[in-house]
């Protein structure tokens, strides 16, 4: 896992020379694109964009559809936010669902608290959401980190999740492939990813987007699926505090992932580390957590050659620990982002899911 997260830090950070050069007709039409679309985005996030102070922050979050029916809380991935549901959310809706997509700390428009404050705080943040709103039950759900958060919900409060669906992460621990003999050899490379490491600020916030659109898989992507992607940037960039440009500045820090110290220190001795959110991403166990499982929960495990996140062979213990409360469904030749790639596939397994266990009609 040591090495593969590196892989996806380098993937973040990586910078081509494409990002560079914006005079490009491309580049022309993604610029129109940005700035044309920035009315609709403000217009939408007026319509389901809300603030909550709860104990730890002011917390951003998304909601969509009637709040009489059941609820299901989304928890978006490190470096995303809650716009990743907007290709599937009115799907959703139409399934006779309440939504809400939460940006927990440095994500979205969410702030990094001053307090240094762990993934349980965000469940917390979750509870005081549900209870404010009288919700006493919720179908509780999160992609890559968001999933690690979501059953640190469920370990917290499970009295209050009906369900959970767990999109390529809280299912398996992060770490779970290290070795103590290979210790020595990721230290020594996650020392020189950081020494090789490039820092990305930007004049404007069109160039932070055209590096994310160039490198995160945006390119050639069309209609609702590249407005998806734009609405997301709209939530990722904002000015640092020197007044420059970044992609969630200050959430390196936040998840310990801004040096070799800290990237080191989460993993191999945690109790040092910096930053309890990091670290207490790294400390979670699925395997303790759901000994005594008894609620359904839906993993959507996508498979893949060069595969980062491989946890299918995890996740088949798993769920054959735990029948028949486990619907395990691989997603052959499908990266990561299971949801964006195989968007009808995944709502239509939400659905199943859900009417077989008796929560939406």
């Amino acid at each position: 896992m040591k090495k593969k997260i590196i892989l996806l830090l380098s993937f973040i950070v990586y910078l081509s020379a494409a990002a560079q050069k914006n005079a490009s007709a491309d580049s022309i039409t993604q610029r129109n694109l940005f700035q044309s679309l920035k009315p609709e985005f403000e217009k939408y996030e007026k319509q389901h964009g809300n603030f909550i102070q709860t104990n730890n922050v002011r917390m951003h979050y998304l909601e969509w559809g009637d709040k009489k029916n059941p609820t299901l809380v989304w928890i978006p991935g490190t470096y995303s936010n809650g716009y990743e549901l907007y290709e599937i959310v009115n799907q959703l809706v139409k399934m006779n669902l309440h939504v809400i997509a939460i940006d927990y700390y440095g994500h979205g428009f969410t702030p990094i608290p001053p307090k240094n404050l762990s993934v349980y705080h965000v469940a917390d943040d979750i509870k005081f959401l549900l209870d404010t709103m009288k919700i006493k039950k919720a179908i509780i759900g999160g992609w890559s980190r968001g999933g690690t958060i979501s059953s640190a919900f469920y370990d917290a409060y499970p009295e209050m999740v009906q369900a959970l669906i767990l999109e390529d992460g809280g299912s398996v621990a992060w770490d779970f492939q290290t070795k103590s003999a290979n210790i020595g050899k990721d230290i020594e490379e996650t020392k020189q990813y950081y020494a090789n490491k490039k820092t990305l600020v930007f004049d404007n916030d069109f160039d932070t987007y055209w590096l994310m659109y160039n490198n995160w898989g945006i390119k050639g992507k069309e209609n609702e699926k590249l407005k998806k992607e734009i609405f997301t940037s709209y939530a990722r960039i904002k000015k640092n505090t020197n007044g420059k440009y970044e992609i969630n500045p200050g959430a390196e820090e936040l998840t310990g992932e801004n040096s070799a110290e800290e990237n080191i220190a989460i993993i191999y001795t945690p109790f040092t580390s910096k930053t309890a959110f990091g670290a207490s991403t790294h400390q979670l166990n699925p395997k303790i957590i759901y000994r005594n499982l008894n609620t359904p929960l839906l993993i959507f495990d996508p498979v893949s050659k060069n595969d980062w996140f491989d946890f299918k062979e995890e996740n088949d213990k798993l769920t054959e620990e735990h029948r028949p409360f486990i619907v395990h469904k691989v997603y052959e030749n499908t990266w990561h982002g299971v949801k964006d790639e195989r968007p009808n596939e995944v709502v239509n397994d939400i659905k199943t899911f859900l009417l077989n266990n008796k929560l939406i009609k």
